[in-house]
């Protein structure tokens, strides 16, 4: 087994202009601390034959100005034994708006909600490889938790585009024998695989069609095929109300990928601050191959000083998974 070399702190022409470590704490409202969120957020596990690592960190321009980290990154294991199911949801509020970590853990949070509440049946067509009934529920259940996030900018008050975020999942069951994995979402950042030495950007091509409710992923279609609205409880036709504005589509398009991973591939899904060096500095996606390539997952805090390596003109925060095949 190669020896794995040593981290560095950054890569590229120079080192960055902003402070290694962090310098400001962002400002607290002390009748609102839960609004608190940590500069960094670090998970991991190991199930079936995938282990994972996943990290969120505040970007050097936000530590050195005292703001909040605006991505969130939520992990979650539903159910148990080889029926579970993993999910990774990782969300980027939108720049220079104040409730932006707001928005970004609230969507976490409905999309959790989401797979959490059909996990069994997401389970079932991922095993049996059903992706034209993953790409319909999953979208579904995307545009839903997008469409709550634009009712609560207007309960706030606040334009949609002023509260809003990105959306980015991953599922991996934990059943050993399934090697499929799932990312879904909305939003920019990067889906990259590490395979036999070469990272390849697999980023899917956005989706055209929204599709229709899949049995199982929530409530009948809001509409015939024709365009007339359905009741909740009947499905009875019923003329569209002047009064109730049709929901709006996501600010940006649908994108799904099923794949099946080989053993000794690495998935990585990230956020823009982390996908953007990598397509823009070849010398860090170099350095983790170097990292990543000698046949073991790192360990939690090695994982972290790998994805924290910084380039100068990248300085946004920094939310991944990364997934190791056995």
């Amino acid at each position: 087994m190669p020896d794995t070399p040593p981290p560095v702190d950054h890569v590229g022409s120079g080192p960055p202009t902003y402070d290694a470590e962090p310098t400001a704490i962002p400002l607290a409202d002390p009748d609102d601390l839960a609004d608190l969120v940590a500069d960094t957020v670090l998970d991991g596990a190991r199930y079936g034959a995938c282990t994972l690592r996943a990290v969120s960190v505040r970007g050097d321009s936000a530590r050195f100005r005292g703001e909040p980290r605006r991505d969130s990154l939520l992990t979650a294991r539903f159910g148990t034994g080889d029926q579970a199911l993993v999910l990774v949801a990782m969300a980027t509020g939108a720049r220079a708006t104040p409730g932006a970590h707001r928005a970004a853990a609230e969507v976490c949070h409905w999309i959790g909600r989401a797979v959490g509440r059909s996990y069994l049946r997401l389970g079932e067509d991922i095993r049996a490889a059903r992706r034209g009934d993953l790409k319909s529920g999953l979208h579904r259940l995307t545009d839903r938790s997008l469409g709550k996030l634009r009712a609560s900018a207007a309960e706030q008050g606040v334009a949609p585009e002023e509260y809003t975020a990105t959306l980015r999942c991953l599922l991996l069951p934990a059943d050993p024998a399934c090697r499929t994995r799932v990312f879904f979402g909305v939003g920019e950042g990067g889906l990259f695989r590490l395979r036999d030495g070469d990272w390849q950007d697999i980023e899917p091509p956005v989706a055209e069609a929204t599709g229709e409710a899949v049995v199982g992923f929530g409530s009948l279609p809001s509409e015939t095929p024709e365009g007339d609205r359905l009741t909740m409880d009947l499905g009875i036709t019923t003329p569209p109300s002047p009064y109730e504005p049709s929901p709006e589509p996501p600010r940006d398009p649908f994108r799904f990928r099923a794949s099946i991973a080989r053993p000794g591939d690495t998935l990585l899904l990230c956020t823009s601050g982390l996908a953007d060096p990598l397509r823009g500095q070849p010398q860090l996606a170099e350095h983790l191959t170097t990292r990543w390539s000698t046949g073991e997952p790192p360990g939690l805090a090695a994982f972290f000083a790998d994805t924290l390596v910084r380039v100068k003109g990248y300085a946004d925060d920094r939310t991944a998974a990364a997934v190791w095949e056995a």
